[in-house]
């Protein structure tokens, strides 16, 4: 882990991995080698993951200053970003996302990456807004959209970078629950309770069954992206 990811391991069989990049809690590399750090810890001590933000901010999406430096910074950061996409939707123990309010492009994709999602009443934006801000959407993208979102929103989403307030992300896929701020984390600890009561071996093992052919189509999409370099 880094000063950018912080992990915290309990007793009860979860752990809580906190997202602390300043304002917008910005994807970065190095965020990305904080959450790989952590979740190495998770599968370590086999534990059902709690991925959180901070007060209000889950995360604004991938940290502009290197997505607007040039095209192979911007091409790295996707890629790597997308290569954690695909360790969530395989990760073999159950990740729950307590989303702490906004969750905007690589936020967005974070919560459908997830196995569940709690998110927060308020004034909070969900959703993602690559073709609002000049992006054509990566196949990856397009590829995580697809697999979880409702095929009613699926362009709406991911064509018209609609945003949705937590009550609409319920709906459109991107979260599975919305609570008041103040039960967020307790909800998020219940739920995982209730998931160390699951045989871990069997949810594992059911998952990359369920999603063995999504996460093929993952694989596809990063290296698509690759060949073809993002726009």
């Amino acid at each position: 882990m880094n000063e950018l990811v912080k992990y915290e391991s309990f007793k009860e069989g979860y752990c809580i991995i906190t997202l602390q990049n300043g304002k917008a809690n910005a994807i970065s590399p190095e965020v990305l080698d904080g959450l790989n750090a952590a979740f190495d810890a998770a599968e370590k001590a086999n534990e059902v993951v709690i991925l959180t933000g901070t007060e209000g901010m889950f995360s604004g999406g991938y940290d502009l200053k290197i997505m607007q430096k040039d095209l192979d910074s911007a091409k790295a950061l996707v890629t790597k970003g997308s290569t954690f996409a695909l360790r969530m939707s395989s990760f073999k123990l159950p990740i729950i996302t307590a989303c702490s309010g906004h969750a905007i492009a690589k936020g967005g994709f974070m919560l459908l990456s997830s196995d569940y999602r709690i998110g927060v009443e308020g004034d909070f934006k969900i959703g993602l807004n690559e073709v609002l801000i000049g992006m054509t959407m990566h196949h990856a993208g397009i590829q995580i959209a697809r697999n979880r979102l409702s095929p009613v929103y699926l362009e709406r989403s991911v064509n018209n970078a609609e945003l949705y307030n937590p009550s609409s992300a319920v709906t459109a896929g991107f979260l599975d629950l919305v609570v008041p701020p103040a039960a967020l984390m307790p909800t998020a600890i219940k739920v995982a309770t209730m998931f160390t009561q699951l045989n871990l071996v069997a949810h594992g093992r059911t998952k990359l069954k369920l999603r063995a052919e999504n996460n093929k189509a993952l694989e596809d999409a990063i290296q698509r992206d690759l060949n073809e370099g993002i726009h």
